[in-house]
Formats: structure tokens, sequence, C-alpha cells
């Protein structure tokens, strides 16, 4: 089978190839987006700095070996259903279509400010993917809603520490991981003045195979 084939020459008993093709279509981006996000995680564990440090730094790991788990479920799913997955460094970049991650060594606020868009994305097209393959094959909706679960409740505690007084995001409105960060460094005093936490670089996080501005995964 080839990387642009995803019709297999068999599949599940009772699916039959057509419809375990257009499954196998709908979880290979998923498993790119989950495969992203474990090295993403993993990237702020190591950059992650501040007040905060060891409560964030801790917070992920578990996060990152869940995604992990959840990427080896969609992959042996594929495979299940008589396909191939792509699961290579290389196929990750050329088929994805999103940039990088953009924050290097950062507040810890700044990277979970930044961390939120990047569940949102993952999270929004999970849901887009288990909507459209429930009518379809209920065993995959039950995997993606599985990993749904656990995510949301990862998002959950990312958000937990994005709260002010009030109960809103303080990073709400940002449309890119560098606005996020930004938006939620913290003010710190510096010989006797009062500045803005260093700015993240990286830039604004758009789709490179899409022309919206959202962010995907």
């Amino acid at each position: 089978m080839s990387p642009s084939d995803t019709t297999p020459r068999y599949s599940v008993p009772g699916l039959g190839v057509r419809k375990g093709g257009r499954v196998i279509e709908l979880l290979q981006p998923r498993l790119h987006a989950l495969n992203d996000l474990a090295l993403t995680l993993k990237h702020i564990h190591w950059n992650v700095v501040g007040p905060h440090f060891i409560a964030v730094h801790e917070m992920l790991d578990p996060q990152t070996a869940a995604v992990r788990s959840m990427a080896d479920g969609a992959a042996e799913r594929i495979s299940a259903l008589g396909g191939e997955p792509h699961g290579t460094p290389g196929a990750l970049v050329s088929e994805r279509t999103w940039d990088d991650y953009s924050v290097g060594r950062a507040d810890a606020l700044a990277h979970l400010g930044a961390l939120d868009l990047v569940y949102s994305g993952v999270v929004k097209d999970h849901r887009r993917a288990a909507e459209e393959v429930a009518s379809i094959d209920p065993v995959t909706e039950d995997l993606l809603i599985g990993h749904l679960r656990s995510l949301e409740q990862f998002q959950w505690f990312v958000r937990a520490h994005l709260e002010n007084g009030s109960g809103n995001l303080i990073q709400a409105g940002a449309s890119s991981e560098a606005e996020a960060a930004e938006a939620t460094a913290p003010v710190r005093k510096t010989t006797g003045k009062k500045t803005t936490g260093k700015k993240t670089t990286g830039t604004k996080r758009t789709a490179k195979k899409a022309t919206s501005a959202k962010r995907t995964r």
C-alpha cells in the first residue's frame, strides 16, 4: 500500500475495504497529531522554567505517556483494519498540516498558554474524526472517544493554571502560540522597574497546507 493509497487489500469482517479505507484515512492524521503532541509535551517538559517549574515539569510526564499510548492504539487500529500506519518522523513532517511548536525555553505559564492552543487543535480534530467515523465503525469511534476523555482532562489541568480570579483564561483571544505565551508571561521586577517576561520567539502557528489561520492538528 502506497502512502497516498489508504484502501486496504482486506479489512475487519463486516466492514469492507472501502469503509475500512475511509476509517484509515481518518485515523492517520490523528496518529500524526498524537505523535506530534507527545513530542511537544516532552519539549515543554525540558524547557519550562520559573516559579511553577516543578509542578508543570512533573504534570507533563504522565500526559506524555498517556498520549504515546493513544498513538499506539491508533496505529494498531490502522493495522487491524488492514492499513499501514505511517509513524516515521519524515511521514509526520511531510503529511502534517501545522508547523512545529514555536516556544523555546520559557516560563511555565507561557508554555501552558501555548499548550492550551495545541490541545484545542488536537481535541477539535479528534472530535471531527469521531463524528464522521460514528456511522462507519463504532469500534474506532469508541477508541477516539476514549482519547478525547483523557485529552480534555489534560487540557483542563493546563487551563486550571491559566484562570484568573474572575474565572477567565488569561490568554483568551490569542491566535498563535507566541501570542498566548506573551499574554501569560508574568510581570517581573528588575532593578526596581516592572518588566514583562521575555517574549518567546516563533512564528504565528498557521496551517502549512490549509488556508485557514485556525490551529488544527
